[in-house]
């Protein structure tokens, strides 16, 4: 699966547009990463427990997306985007969404 984020492909074609895929990840925070994060919030420094949370929760999102467009037959997705947002006070959501395509 191609995915860009872009509009088009460079040296292929675009010969069909079939539709917006998504994918999606509400990931809640660990009890222990908070409390280290407590303590980077006095210390200052990189919430690494939290880079990697995203991280990964942006893979799954990332995953489930192409999933979708494997589904509908797609050979590439364009115009990829990500999100993110908090859903709960212990929790974020992370979205990946774009445009699935067939390619000629």
């Amino acid at each position: 699966m191609i995915i860009s984020t872009n509009n088009e492909i460079a040296g292929k074609e675009i010969v069909e547009t079939l539709g917006i895929v998504k994918g999606e990840m509400v990931q809640s925070k660990n009890i222990g990463k908070d409390l280290l994060a407590g303590v980077k919030n006095i210390v200052g420094g990189e919430l690494t427990g939290y880079t990697k949370m995203i991280s990964e929760a942006r893979k799954v999102a990332t995953d489930r997306m192409i999933e979708e467009a494997k589904n509908l037959g797609a050979d590439a997705i364009v115009t990829v985007r990500y999100g993110s947002s908090g859903v709960a006070q212990n929790a974020a959501e992370i979205i990946a969404y774009g445009t699935a395509v067939k390619l000629k």
